[in-house]
């Protein structure tokens, strides 16, 4: 390998998993002159990535060879990432970069601080995934258009700053400057949070239901769009859960006491408290799309994972043109975390969502409700 190659030339990745794979991907598509090589537990997944040209060269572990990396990625689950750090430090080359892609920052910023490690490492967070796992589901358009969070040190330079900032344009995402710990305080509100709000919401249903079952029979329509982050990994979910312990628990707090304050609204009939929880939920609720709507209408959508490139977007609308189906709202959707693709699209009714999920199926879409 030729190490006289440019700046940000070389990549190595531990671990090559679903978002370890699509970054690669993307830098390949990008970039094809860089060098990737990776290592993971799995051979035969490696050996796939060699064959389909993503890896160049294939680590037997952390070793010498990491001396010629520019920028080394940690795709190891969130709890391994900073076990690697301590093995991946005696091979980091004068100007590399270290950083990872977890959804939980604190504990590998603690750990970075603690092994003297501040000037080299930057952390990442790509806000995408899927319901399927592993390498051979990564794509090269998985983080397109999707926010990229990049959490500096306090001793990270511009320069490298600016490093990173590039690498996320190159695989096409958005990338987003964030404290690590205001990360954690934001991911612990609108992605943790919510899960454990589904997850709860759906069990206190199964144990309230009666033998007839009729509760799951009726649960449909709102019930089953809130609580569909429920059907997501448990061990995965733990993790994440454990990581921002700290954040969560404080999160918690204020949500069980925002429950609280509706019981006591219920039980003294406070009538005007009950329409400001509502009211003012659906005046911040309806700032986050661009057509606010007045009552909460049943969602006609699903999601589309699509290239982004000159004309996806007009074939897809033709295609559904041709058939007669009008589509309310389309937009791209930033925040894939939960596996959704990178459009949502919205119709009008039922029907027409339906007849448009089995159109853009027989043209091999993938699709997501």
């Amino acid at each position: 390998m030729d190490q006289t190659a440019k700046s940000d030339s070389i990549f190595g990745f531990i671990g090559l998993g679903l978002i370890g794979g699509s970054i690669a991907r993307g830098i390949k598509r990008s970039r094809p002159d860089a060098a990737v090589m990776a290592y993971m537990r799995t051979r035969s997944r490696l050996e796939q990535a060699k064959s389909d040209g993503i890896v160049d060269v294939i680590l037997n572990g952390v070793g010498e060879e990491l001396k010629l990396c520019d920028i080394i990625f940690l795709c190891t689950p969130v709890e391994y990432n900073a076990a690697y750090l301590a093995q991946i430090r005696p091979f980091l080359k004068p100007g590399a970069i270290v950083t990872d892609v977890g959804s939980t920052k604190t504990d590998i910023h603690e750990q970075v601080t603690a092994l003297g490690m501040e000037d080299v490492f930057i952390g990442g967070h790509p806000m995408a995934g899927s319901e399927k796992t592993g390498y051979e589901n990564s794509t090269d358009h998985l983080l397109e258009n999707a926010y990229y969070i990049i959490t500096p040190t306090a001793k990270s330079s511009q320069r490298d700053i600016d490093r990173m900032v590039e690498i996320a344009g190159t695989i096409g995402s958005i990338p987003i400057l964030l404290d690590y710990r205001r990360h954690d305080q934001i991911t612990a509100a609108i992605s943790h949070l919510p899960h454990i709000i589904a997850s709860s919401l759906v069990n206190l249903v199964k144990d309230s239901d009666g033998e007839d079952g009729m509760m799951k029979r009726l649960a449909a329509g709102g019930f089953k769009d809130i609580t569909r982050i429920a059907s997501s990994s448990p061990e995965m979910w733990e993790q994440i859960c454990a990581a921002n312990r700290s954040n969560l628990t404080e999160i918690l707090k204020q949500y069980i006491g925002s429950l609280n304050a509706v019981v006591a609204g219920l039980e003294q009939n406070d009538n005007q408290a009950l329409y400001d929880l509502f009211e003012t939920s659906r005046a911040y609720r309806n700032s986050f799309s661009e057509k606010a709507r007045g009552a909460i209408a049943p969602d006609y959508s699903f999601t589309v994972d699509i290239v982004d490139e000159v004309g996806s977007i007009s074939t897809l609308s033709v295609i559904l043109a041709a058939k007669g189906i009008s589509i309310q709202n389309i937009g791209i959707n930033h925040n894939r975390e939960h596996g959704e693709g990178a459009l949502r699209i919205a119709f009008y009714d039922r029907a027409a969502m339906e007849t448009a999920w089995d159109v853009l199926k027989k043209y091999h879409y993938e699709l997501m409700r």
